[in-house]
């Protein structure tokens, strides 16, 4: 008979805490119930949340500017036909043996791909949405006003004002959740930690002081090997 408890679990569970240091602005476009035009995002129980579907990207995006910066060769997310494995119009040394996932799998993916997936290969980091720990009820609704700027000829355009909801300024509010591990290389502790300690802000109007926070993240475990790895990216690179 199987046991479930006696299964080796595979997956790591590790939690993660956004500290918002200004107010936030991540909005539900089309949602109603309130005066604003862009209203900020909850969940069913009305609590504030930054989605995770926003934070994976955004992780995701500055891992590759770390990697790209470390001289490997990484595809263009998000389309579909400049990622790996198609990359089509994409030039560099994608045959590389540390692209390969399996004998198995003919394709090779970049350092990036193995993590966050692919079209044809699943994403190893899973995230929660982040919660706002604090009670709904205690957080009242605010209001900003704002004006669509011309470019141009740097003055309001008539007619475009709009409210924006954001969360109560200078609370330091706290949005935790778990981020999930599932067989990811080595090397992807030092990468996703110093991606997350990229993202100074996140949401909307970050230009207008919107969004910007601190974080509270756990001790991934990470070896010499993992720095050796990433830095053959460079070596590679020098020998060339």
């Amino acid at each position: 008979m199987i046991k479930l408890a006696e299964l080796p679990n595979s997956i790591q569970t590790y939690s993660i805490t956004a500290i918002i240091d200004t107010a936030l602005c991540i909005g539900a476009g089309g949602s109603s119930g309130s005066l604003a035009d862009k209203p900020i995002v909850r969940n069913a129980e009305r609590n504030l949340l930054i989605p995770a579907s926003q934070l994976k990207g955004r992780l995701r995006h500055e891992c590759e500017k770390i990697v790209r910066g470390l001289k490997w060769d990484i595809c263009y997310s998000p389309n579909p036909q400049s990622m790996c494995p198609q990359r089509a119009g994409l030039d560099g040394n994608f045959a590389r043996k540390e692209y390969k996932i399996s004998e198995d799998d003919k394709n090779h993916h970049c350092l990036i791909c193995q993590i966050f997936g692919n079209p044809v290969l699943p994403s190893r980091i899973i995230f929660d949405d982040l919660i706002c720990e604090e009670n709904p009820e205690n957080l009242p609704e605010i209001i900003r006003p704002g004006v669509t700027i011309n470019r141009r000829r740097r003055t309001a355009e008539e007619s475009k004002l709009y409210f924006l909801e954001t969360s109560p300024a200078n609370t330091k509010l706290r949005f935790t959740g778990n981020i999930y591990l599932s067989n990811v290389p080595n090397y992807a502790s030092p990468l996703i930690l110093a991606g997350l300690r990229h993202i100074n802000a996140l949401g909307g109007s970050k230009s207008a002081g919107l969004g910007w926070l601190t974080w509270e993240l756990p001790n991934l475990p990470i070896g010499a090997q993992a720095w050796e790895f990433l830095a053959k990216g460079v070596e590679n690179n020098e020998k060339n």
